[in-house]
């Protein structure tokens, strides 16, 4: 069951009882030392923050972990405690509207998922033989304290210690592999800002295997033993990159590695420069590629340019959803055109009670707001035509690269870049649950 105490603040109402607007992070340097057999973990967190109006307190998320220790500018609060899923840090002095600090956590115990009623369970899961971090909404206070908003974007430092024969992959380029007697320490550097809900840790009896002739570093993460549909799912990875860099702008970050887990996973997991699919996804099968060209569509489109509030996910998956149809039709597949009119037809049929640009939280993964998402950016393709709907995409990347957005700024953006009036277009998808009629094609 999870709870959330309504005198602690909620930064996004999709998501009570999570993240806090009167601070910022902007470094986590996390330090995690984890048992997998006993699923033990004993870390510290060092937090540097900017307060944005006076503190007297400051609250993070932290679920199901105890703190053992805590400090503010290397000295003791006035107290802390645990207040359900929050830590509470209640300072000695009050801290000015613009100040830095820095917050040092230690803390441990037995990671576990995180219930929301709305969305299930996310955050540190243990595997048959391993671990995955599934953050997506919710699941990052599950192995750090943290400002659990998604409009809070930070770098970070994950360093792992874990036993010798498990690989550790994590966000960002790996800075350091130590080794010591029974154990090995890996340290990831991600220097590009990231939401918390992207930040993951991934551990397993992986073997890493780099991909030749890729436009950027691209490596993937298996089993030893995973068979010949990785091939046939990953294999064109690099042709999938090249093609997205050409319509989308330079790949946000240095490197991409695709982890694929000896479980099968019901669903792939997104995170900043990596996404983690489950063996099941080693298939020749169109859902199998549609989805590996999702995530990593991600990258451009929800982790470089991430949403500001989460009722605006459609920016995400929407948009994601699109790039599945675009490299089924730079792949020979069906092309975007023919998806449009299948998924169309399909939306014709379900219930017309969604607003995409405020779906609620109980509906904000539902599949019509991927598949809507997909035919309003169609329709903005029909309505402007190829050559200004793909230059507004990457010029929309190019502006918002490592920042967060809304509908509306995609909006105006939209109208002002292709010099277009889209107010009636926009309304009829974004704002109205009646599913409009596609534009003709031109």
């Amino acid at each position: 069951m999870r709870l959330f105490n309504s005198d602690l603040p909620t930064a996004d109402p999709y998501l009570p009882g999570h993240g806090d607007p009167s601070w910022s992070a902007v470094h986590y340097a996390l330090d995690l030392d984890y048992d997998l057999a006993g699923n033990g973990l004993r870390a510290e967190a060092v937090i540097d923050a900017v307060a944005e109006e006076e503190l007297s307190r400051v609250v993070l998320d932290l679920a199901g972990l105890d703190a053992t220790k805590v400090t503010v500018d290397g000295r003791a609060p006035a107290k802390y405690a645990a207040r359900g899923p929050r830590l509470v840090v209640t300072l000695k002095e009050p801290l000015p509207a613009g100040r830095s600090f820095r917050l040092t956590v230690k803390y441990g115990g037995a990671p576990r998922p995180l219930i929301d009623k709305h969305h299930g369970d996310a955050g540190w899961e243990e595997l048959e033989d391993g671990v995955i971090v599934a953050g997506q909404p919710h699941g990052a206070p599950t192995w750090f304290p943290c400002n659990d908003r998604p409009d809070d974007k930070a770098s970070y430092s994950i360093t792992v210690t874990a036993a010798a024969d498990y690989t550790v992959v994590s966000n960002g380029e790996l800075a350091e592999r130590r080794r010591g007697s029974s154990t090995v320490t890996w340290r990831y550097e991600q220097v590009e800002p990231m939401a918390t809900y992207l930040a993951t840790v991934q551990i397993g009896r992986y073997r890493l295997r780099p991909y030749d002739d890729a436009p950027v570093p691209m490596t993937a993460a298996v089993p030893a033993d995973v068979d010949e549909g990785f091939e046939a799912a990953f294999g064109r990875q690099p042709e999938m990159m090249a093609h997205f860099v050409e319509l989308f702008g330079p790949y946000p970050f240095a490197s991409y590695t695709s982890v694929v887990t000896a479980d099968d996973l019901e669903i792939p997991l997104e995170s900043q420069a990596l996404s983690t699919f489950g063996r099941n996804f080693c298939s020749d099968d169109w859902d199998a590629i549609r989805l590996v060209a999702h995530e990593l569509a991600h990258q451009w489109f929800g982790n470089s340019v991430t949403l500001a509030r989460w009722q605006d996910i459609w920016l995400h998956e929407g948009f994601a959803c699109y790039c599945e149809w675009l490299w089924s039709e730079e792949s020979g597949g069906d092309s975007a055109d023919d998806w449009a009119e299948h998924h169309h037809a399909q939306l014709a049929e379900l219930d017309q009670d969604l607003v995409l640009e405020d779906p609620g939280p109980e509906l904000m993964f539902d599949d019509r707001v991927y598949k809507r998402g997909a035919l309003t950016l169609h329709a903005l393709r029909r309505t402007v035509g190829d050559d200004a709907f793909f230059a507004l995409l990457a010029a929309w990347v190019a502006e918002h690269t490592g920042g967060s957005v809304t509908t509306g700024e995609f909006r105006h953006f939209a109208g002002e870049h292709t010099g277009t009036d889209l107010n009636e277009l926009f309304d009829a998808w974004l704002t109205r649950p009646e599913l409009p009629d596609l534009p003709a094609a031109t």
